[in-house]
């Protein structure tokens, strides 16, 4: 099994392995359920994570082979030199063309993330959606959590967006979305009857490997691409 999921290798050498998850499939602690780590154990080969993308995320994930690899490229996620790029098809369309959504986060009942305000707060200004100081709960731990879009195409239904998330905190992509009232489609954490898959994709990841900046692109799938229109082309 872990030699299928071998075959979607995007980028490898001595230190690294970065590969294009399939959606389903989770990148490790799963107690009940296989995931990369585990299944690349079971083969022998021990791959220490780097970041996280969530199970219904499609897209590049980056593994280090060794600790040491681990710990330099960890630092440089959290140093937030990494750039990270997703795609998303979300609905409806009537997005700016460029936006950002500076919007904290907090965690709910449930575990669940959500923004750390009232959504009758939430107001977009001079391109961003944020919400006034005084409104920012003050009773919770809370998150500042900046999310950049760019949005390629829209129509009535849908908007294909470029979102570039600043910081890394959980769901951040999903939630901000979700909160400005443009979900991403079949998002299972906001609905529930929702048919396909998630539509949201890890783009393109870049960092530094040695002297060299590294940049690995996992091109979006045809079932990823569906409800877009053929020809539409995404920036370099």
């Amino acid at each position: 099994m872990w030699a299928d999921y071998r075959k979607h290798t995007l980028f490898e050498d001595d230190a690294v392995l970065a590969l294009d998850k399939p959606v389903g499939v989770s990148v490790m602690g799963e107690r009940h359920e296989t995931d990369l780590v585990r299944m690349a154990a079971e083969a022998g080969e021990t791959l220490y994570p780097v970041h996280r993308i969530d199970k219904v995320t499609s897209g590049v994930i980056l593994f280090a082979k060794d600790l040491a690899a681990h710990g330099g490229l960890t630092r440089q996620f959290n140093k937030r030199t990494v750039s990270k790029a997703y795609l998303a098809v979300v609905t409806p369309g009537g997005l700016p063309a460029a936006a950002t959504i500076d919007l904290p986060l907090s965690v709910g009942r449930k575990n669940r993330v959500r923004i750390a305000a009232a959504r009758e707060r939430i107001e977009l200004a001079d391109g961003t959606w944020s919400v006034p100081a005084e409104a920012v709960f003050d009773q919770v731990p809370t998150y500042p959590s900046v999310t950049e879009l760019r949005v390629p195409w829209q129509d009535e239904r849908h908007a294909l967006v470029i979102a570039n998330p600043l910081t890394g905190r959980r769901h951040q992509i999903r939630v901000h979305l979700a909160w400005i009232g443009h979900p991403i489609l079949n998002d299972p954490l906001f609905d529930k009857a929702g048919a396909g898959r998630t539509h949201l994709h890890a783009w393109r990841l870049s960092f530094d490997l040695g002297d060299e900046r590294v940049t690995v692109t996992a091109p979006p799938s045809a079932e990823f691409l569906a409800p877009v229109p053929a020809g539409v082309s995404l920036p370099d």
